[in-house]
Protein backbone atom coordinates (compact mmCIF):
# COMPACT_ATOMS: atom_id res chain seq x y z
CA UNK A 1 0.00 0.00 0.00
CA UNK A 2 1.06 3.61 -0.40
CA UNK A 3 0.42 6.30 1.96
CA UNK A 4 0.35 10.06 0.49
CA UNK A 5 0.96 13.18 1.97
CA UNK A 6 -0.49 16.38 0.06
CA UNK A 7 0.76 20.17 1.66
CA UNK A 8 1.39 22.16 -1.56
CA UNK A 9 -1.23 25.16 -0.18
CA UNK A 10 -3.72 25.40 2.13
CA UNK A 11 -4.93 21.72 2.17
CA UNK A 12 -3.77 18.88 5.18
CA UNK A 13 -4.00 16.01 3.53
CA UNK A 14 -3.33 12.35 3.71
CA UNK A 15 -4.41 9.11 1.82
CA UNK A 16 -4.00 5.29 1.64
CA UNK A 17 -3.99 3.57 -1.87
CA UNK A 18 -4.05 -0.29 -2.49
CA UNK A 19 -3.13 -0.57 -5.82
CA UNK A 20 -5.33 -3.86 -6.18
CA UNK A 21 -8.08 -2.46 -4.20
CA UNK A 22 -8.43 1.34 -4.77
CA UNK A 23 -7.95 4.42 -2.44
CA UNK A 24 -9.30 2.97 0.77
CA UNK A 25 -9.32 6.13 2.79
CA UNK A 26 -8.59 9.92 2.48
CA UNK A 27 -8.93 12.73 4.97
CA UNK A 28 -8.17 16.36 4.20
CA UNK A 29 -8.41 19.67 7.04
CA UNK A 30 -9.04 22.86 5.29
CA UNK A 31 -7.71 25.97 6.01
CA UNK A 32 -10.26 27.86 3.79
CA UNK A 33 -11.91 29.48 6.70
CA UNK A 34 -8.70 30.98 8.49
CA UNK A 35 -7.53 32.75 5.00
CA UNK A 36 -10.69 34.21 4.46
CA UNK A 37 -10.09 37.55 6.25
CA UNK A 38 -6.65 37.74 4.41
CA UNK A 39 -8.46 37.26 0.78
CA UNK A 40 -5.87 34.76 -0.11
CA UNK A 41 -3.28 32.24 1.61
CA UNK A 42 -0.90 33.42 3.52
CA UNK A 43 1.99 31.23 3.33
CA UNK A 44 3.92 31.33 7.18
CA UNK A 45 0.24 30.87 8.32
CA UNK A 46 -0.54 27.95 6.14
CA UNK A 47 2.39 26.44 6.82
CA UNK A 48 1.81 26.39 10.69
CA UNK A 49 -1.27 24.86 10.60
CA UNK A 50 -0.13 22.17 8.58
CA UNK A 51 2.42 21.82 11.35
CA UNK A 52 -0.81 21.06 13.62
CA UNK A 53 -2.85 19.46 11.41
CA UNK A 54 -0.64 16.41 10.07
CA UNK A 55 0.37 14.39 12.63
CA UNK A 56 -3.46 14.75 14.21
CA UNK A 57 -4.38 13.57 10.69
CA UNK A 58 -1.79 11.02 11.08
CA UNK A 59 -3.47 9.57 13.90
CA UNK A 60 -5.88 7.68 11.69
CA UNK A 61 -3.42 5.62 9.55
CA UNK A 62 -1.34 4.69 12.69
CA UNK A 63 -2.43 0.68 12.96
CA UNK A 64 -2.15 0.74 9.09
CA UNK A 65 1.40 1.89 9.02
CA UNK A 66 3.05 -1.50 9.22
CA UNK A 67 1.28 -2.67 5.96
CA UNK A 68 2.44 0.55 4.30
CA UNK A 69 5.21 -0.54 1.90
CA UNK A 70 5.38 3.39 0.04
CA UNK A 71 4.99 6.86 1.48
CA UNK A 72 4.43 8.86 -1.44
CA UNK A 73 4.38 12.78 -0.82
CA UNK A 74 4.06 15.88 -2.28
CA UNK A 75 7.46 17.97 -3.62
CA UNK A 76 6.22 20.73 -5.35
CA UNK A 77 5.15 22.94 -7.19
CA UNK A 78 3.62 24.68 -3.91
CA UNK A 79 3.80 27.09 -1.36
CA UNK A 80 7.51 26.19 -0.22
CA UNK A 81 6.28 26.55 3.56
CA UNK A 82 3.45 24.32 3.01
CA UNK A 83 5.77 21.97 0.96
CA UNK A 84 8.21 21.21 3.67
CA UNK A 85 5.72 20.58 6.34
CA UNK A 86 4.64 17.67 4.17
CA UNK A 87 8.08 16.57 3.08
CA UNK A 88 9.66 16.97 6.74
CA UNK A 89 6.74 14.62 8.10
CA UNK A 90 7.39 12.02 4.87
CA UNK A 91 11.19 12.06 5.99
CA UNK A 92 10.49 11.19 9.23
CA UNK A 93 7.85 7.93 8.78
CA UNK A 94 10.67 6.75 6.26
CA UNK A 95 13.67 7.40 8.48
CA UNK A 96 11.54 5.82 11.54
CA UNK A 97 10.34 2.97 9.30
CA UNK A 98 12.79 2.04 6.15
CA UNK A 99 9.85 2.43 3.98
CA UNK A 100 10.25 3.77 0.01
CA UNK A 101 10.12 7.55 0.17
CA UNK A 102 8.50 8.83 -3.42
CA UNK A 103 8.70 12.57 -4.12
CA UNK A 104 5.77 13.13 -6.57
CA UNK A 105 4.90 15.86 -8.65
CA UNK A 106 1.93 17.95 -7.87
CA UNK A 107 1.00 18.70 -11.07
CA UNK A 108 1.95 14.97 -12.34
CA UNK A 109 -1.21 14.25 -9.72
CA UNK A 110 -3.74 16.30 -11.65
CA UNK A 111 -2.64 14.57 -14.87
CA UNK A 112 -3.20 11.27 -13.29
CA UNK A 113 -5.96 12.44 -11.49
CA UNK A 114 -8.82 11.86 -14.02
CA UNK A 115 -7.86 7.82 -14.46
CA UNK A 116 -8.29 7.71 -10.72
CA UNK A 117 -12.32 6.28 -11.52
CA UNK A 118 -11.78 4.26 -13.94
CA UNK A 119 -9.16 2.36 -11.65
CA UNK A 120 -11.69 2.07 -9.28
CA UNK A 121 -14.15 0.21 -11.86
CA UNK A 122 -12.05 -2.43 -12.52
CA UNK A 123 -8.21 -1.90 -10.65
CA UNK A 124 -7.70 -5.45 -12.62
CA UNK A 125 -8.22 -4.74 -15.94
CA UNK A 126 -6.93 -0.83 -15.76
CA UNK A 127 -3.26 -0.73 -16.74
CA UNK A 128 -4.93 -2.09 -20.67
CA UNK A 129 -8.00 0.47 -19.78
CA UNK A 130 -5.74 3.08 -19.81
CA UNK A 131 -3.30 1.86 -22.44
CA UNK A 132 -6.50 2.20 -24.80
CA UNK A 133 -6.82 5.88 -24.05
CA UNK A 134 -2.86 7.12 -24.66
CA UNK A 135 -2.03 9.40 -26.15
CA UNK A 136 -4.55 11.39 -23.49
CA UNK A 137 -4.69 15.36 -23.70
CA UNK A 138 -4.81 16.36 -19.81
CA UNK A 139 -6.10 20.20 -18.82
CA UNK A 140 -4.94 21.39 -15.51
CA UNK A 141 -6.94 24.11 -14.79
CA UNK A 142 -5.92 25.23 -10.98
CA UNK A 143 -5.49 28.34 -8.90
CA UNK A 144 -1.63 28.16 -9.27
CA UNK A 145 -1.68 26.72 -12.82
CA UNK A 146 -3.54 26.05 -16.36
CA UNK A 147 -1.20 24.13 -18.70
CA UNK A 148 -2.64 21.49 -21.39
CA UNK A 149 -0.25 18.43 -21.06
CA UNK A 150 0.35 14.91 -23.25
CA UNK A 151 0.44 11.95 -21.87
CA UNK A 152 1.97 9.35 -24.05
CA UNK A 153 2.05 5.82 -24.20
CA UNK A 154 5.27 5.64 -22.60
CA UNK A 155 3.66 7.35 -19.61
CA UNK A 156 5.56 10.70 -20.56
CA UNK A 157 4.85 13.68 -19.85
CA UNK A 158 4.79 16.81 -22.43
CA UNK A 159 3.49 20.23 -21.75
CA UNK A 160 2.27 21.75 -24.70
CA UNK A 161 0.71 25.11 -23.75
CA UNK A 162 0.19 26.90 -20.40
CA UNK A 163 -0.77 30.74 -19.39
CA UNK A 164 1.98 33.23 -19.81
CA UNK A 165 0.81 34.74 -16.79
CA UNK A 166 -1.72 34.56 -14.02
CA UNK A 167 -3.61 30.94 -13.98
CA UNK A 168 -7.40 30.93 -14.57
CA UNK A 169 -7.98 29.90 -10.81
CA UNK A 170 -6.32 33.25 -9.87
CA UNK A 171 -8.18 35.24 -12.51
CA UNK A 172 -11.44 34.20 -10.72
CA UNK A 173 -10.42 34.56 -7.37
CA UNK A 174 -8.81 37.99 -8.14
CA UNK A 175 -11.96 39.00 -10.41
CA UNK A 176 -14.26 38.05 -7.77
CA UNK A 177 -12.49 40.55 -5.34
CA UNK A 178 -12.20 43.21 -7.47
CA UNK A 179 -16.38 42.85 -7.47
CA UNK A 180 -16.28 42.33 -3.81
CA UNK A 181 -17.17 38.86 -3.59
CA UNK A 182 -14.87 36.87 -0.25
CA UNK A 183 -12.04 34.35 -1.11
CA UNK A 184 -12.40 31.95 -2.38
CA UNK A 185 -14.41 33.56 -4.95
CA UNK A 186 -14.32 31.30 -8.13
CA UNK A 187 -17.42 29.11 -7.00
CA UNK A 188 -19.24 32.76 -6.10
CA UNK A 189 -18.83 34.16 -9.50
CA UNK A 190 -20.10 30.76 -10.96
CA UNK A 191 -23.11 30.99 -8.49
CA UNK A 192 -23.86 34.34 -9.85
CA UNK A 193 -22.98 33.85 -13.31
CA UNK A 194 -25.96 31.30 -13.76
CA UNK A 195 -28.39 33.95 -13.06
CA UNK A 196 -26.45 36.98 -15.70
CA UNK A 197 -26.51 37.21 -19.18
CA UNK A 198 -23.42 36.48 -21.09
CA UNK A 199 -23.97 39.75 -23.90
CA UNK A 200 -24.28 42.63 -21.34
CA UNK A 201 -20.66 42.87 -20.41
CA UNK A 202 -18.03 41.21 -23.22
CA UNK A 203 -14.41 40.92 -21.94
CA UNK A 204 -10.98 40.26 -24.06
CA UNK A 205 -9.63 36.47 -24.23
CA UNK A 206 -5.82 36.60 -24.12
CA UNK A 207 -4.09 35.32 -27.11
CA UNK A 208 -6.87 35.07 -29.01
CA UNK A 209 -5.31 33.77 -32.04
CA UNK A 210 -6.01 29.28 -32.68
CA UNK A 211 -2.67 29.16 -34.09
CA UNK A 212 -0.83 29.87 -30.86
CA UNK A 213 -1.75 27.20 -28.32
CA UNK A 214 -0.91 29.60 -25.05
CA UNK A 215 -3.03 31.07 -22.76
CA UNK A 216 -3.29 34.51 -21.09
CA UNK A 217 -5.90 36.21 -18.16
CA UNK A 218 -3.98 39.08 -16.76
CA UNK A 219 -5.44 41.49 -19.04
CA UNK A 220 -8.99 39.73 -18.28
CA UNK A 221 -8.27 41.19 -14.77
CA UNK A 222 -7.22 45.15 -15.82
CA UNK A 223 -10.71 45.29 -18.47
CA UNK A 224 -12.66 44.14 -15.38
CA UNK A 225 -10.66 47.23 -13.46
CA UNK A 226 -11.90 49.24 -16.15
CA UNK A 227 -15.33 48.29 -16.52
CA UNK A 228 -15.98 48.55 -12.32
CA UNK A 229 -13.93 51.87 -12.20
CA UNK A 230 -16.79 53.24 -14.72
CA UNK A 231 -19.93 52.28 -12.68
CA UNK A 232 -21.58 53.73 -9.17
CA UNK A 233 -21.76 50.97 -6.02
CA UNK A 234 -25.69 50.58 -7.01
CA UNK A 235 -25.12 49.56 -11.03
CA UNK A 236 -22.86 46.93 -9.22
CA UNK A 237 -25.08 45.78 -6.81
CA UNK A 238 -27.68 45.60 -9.89
CA UNK A 239 -25.34 43.96 -12.71
CA UNK A 240 -23.57 41.66 -10.18
CA UNK A 241 -24.62 38.59 -12.21
CA UNK A 242 -23.80 39.88 -15.52
CA UNK A 243 -20.61 40.88 -14.96
CA UNK A 244 -20.10 37.36 -13.43
CA UNK A 245 -21.28 35.80 -16.38
CA UNK A 246 -19.51 37.85 -18.84
CA UNK A 247 -15.96 37.45 -17.26
CA UNK A 248 -16.85 33.66 -16.44
CA UNK A 249 -17.40 33.72 -19.98
CA UNK A 250 -14.12 35.46 -21.44
CA UNK A 251 -12.22 32.92 -19.19
CA UNK A 252 -13.91 29.56 -20.26
CA UNK A 253 -13.84 30.63 -23.98
CA UNK A 254 -10.18 30.70 -23.50
CA UNK A 255 -9.84 27.34 -21.73
CA UNK A 256 -12.16 25.29 -24.60
CA UNK A 257 -10.38 27.05 -27.90
CA UNK A 258 -6.97 26.12 -26.75
CA UNK A 259 -8.67 23.01 -25.64
CA UNK A 260 -10.13 22.17 -28.97
CA UNK A 261 -7.10 23.43 -31.03
CA UNK A 262 -4.93 21.28 -29.41
CA UNK A 263 -6.82 18.34 -30.06
CA UNK A 264 -7.49 19.18 -33.41
CA UNK A 265 -3.30 19.53 -33.92
CA UNK A 266 -2.36 16.32 -32.43
CA UNK A 267 -3.85 12.75 -32.39
CA UNK A 268 -5.41 12.19 -28.86
CA UNK A 269 -7.39 9.00 -27.64
CA UNK A 270 -8.98 10.77 -24.71
CA UNK A 271 -9.38 14.08 -22.66
CA UNK A 272 -9.01 14.69 -18.96
CA UNK A 273 -9.70 17.56 -16.83
CA UNK A 274 -8.36 18.49 -13.59
CA UNK A 275 -7.45 20.83 -11.03
CA UNK A 276 -9.83 23.46 -8.52
CA UNK A 277 -11.04 25.04 -11.65
CA UNK A 278 -12.57 21.51 -13.08
CA UNK A 279 -15.64 21.79 -10.65
CA UNK A 280 -17.03 24.68 -12.88
CA UNK A 281 -20.21 23.10 -14.14
CA UNK A 282 -20.40 25.02 -16.87
CA UNK A 283 -16.76 24.37 -17.92
CA UNK A 284 -16.85 20.72 -17.29
CA UNK A 285 -19.78 20.52 -20.01
CA UNK A 286 -17.97 23.04 -22.57
CA UNK A 287 -15.34 21.09 -22.58
CA UNK A 288 -16.60 17.17 -22.59
CA UNK A 289 -18.84 18.82 -25.44
CA UNK A 290 -15.09 19.43 -27.41
CA UNK A 291 -14.26 15.96 -26.64
CA UNK A 292 -17.47 14.50 -27.87
CA UNK A 293 -17.56 16.21 -31.11
CA UNK A 294 -14.52 14.43 -31.59
CA UNK A 295 -15.59 11.09 -30.75
CA UNK A 296 -13.09 10.86 -27.70
CA UNK A 297 -14.17 9.69 -24.43
CA UNK A 298 -13.58 12.94 -21.75
CA UNK A 299 -12.24 11.88 -17.88
CA UNK A 300 -13.05 14.41 -15.58
CA UNK A 301 -11.52 13.94 -11.99
CA UNK A 302 -14.35 13.64 -9.37
CA UNK A 303 -14.77 17.01 -7.50
CA UNK A 304 -12.88 15.75 -3.96
CA UNK A 305 -9.85 14.87 -6.34
CA UNK A 306 -10.07 18.25 -8.28
CA UNK A 307 -8.48 20.60 -5.71
CA UNK A 308 -4.97 19.75 -3.75
CA UNK A 309 -5.14 16.03 -2.54
CA UNK A 310 -3.02 13.63 -1.29
CA UNK A 311 -5.74 10.21 -3.22
CA UNK A 312 -4.03 11.64 -6.67
CA UNK A 313 -0.94 11.84 -5.23
CA UNK A 314 -0.73 8.42 -4.00
CA UNK A 315 -2.36 7.16 -7.33
CA UNK A 316 0.05 9.11 -8.84
CA UNK A 317 2.89 7.41 -7.57
CA UNK A 318 1.65 3.96 -8.62
CA UNK A 319 0.05 4.72 -11.76
CA UNK A 320 2.74 7.09 -13.03
CA UNK A 321 5.18 3.83 -12.74
CA UNK A 322 2.93 1.45 -14.73
CA UNK A 323 3.78 -1.29 -12.68
CA UNK A 324 1.34 -4.47 -12.26
CA UNK A 325 -1.99 -4.20 -10.20
CA UNK A 326 -0.97 -5.53 -6.55
CA UNK A 327 2.67 -5.11 -6.77
CA UNK A 328 3.99 -2.49 -4.61
CA UNK A 329 7.52 -0.74 -5.11
CA UNK A 330 10.34 -2.84 -3.64
CA UNK A 331 12.01 -1.23 -0.72
CA UNK A 332 14.73 1.22 -0.59
CA UNK A 333 17.04 2.85 1.89
CA UNK A 334 14.64 4.69 3.91
CA UNK A 335 15.81 8.07 2.67
CA UNK A 336 16.12 7.93 -1.03
CA UNK A 337 13.18 9.61 -2.87
CA UNK A 338 12.73 8.68 -6.41
CA UNK A 339 11.06 11.41 -8.29
CA UNK A 340 7.91 10.74 -9.76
Amino acid sequence: MILAIESSCDESALALFEPAAGLRREVISSQAEAHIRFGGVVPELASRMHLSALPLLLEDYRDELSAVSTIAVTRGPGLLPCLSMGVSLARALALATGKLLVGVNHLRGHVHSPFIGLHAQSPASFLAARAALLPHLGIIISGGNTLLVRLDTDLKITVIARTVDDAAGEAFDKGAKLLGLPYPGGALIEQHAARGDIRKYVFPRGIPEKADLRMSFSGLKTALRYQLEKMSDAELATDLSDLCAGYQHAIIEQLVSKAAAALDRGEYKSVGLSGGVANNQTLRQRLTNVALQRDLPMLIAEPKHCGDNAGMIAFAAWADRDLPTGTAAAPAPSLTVEET
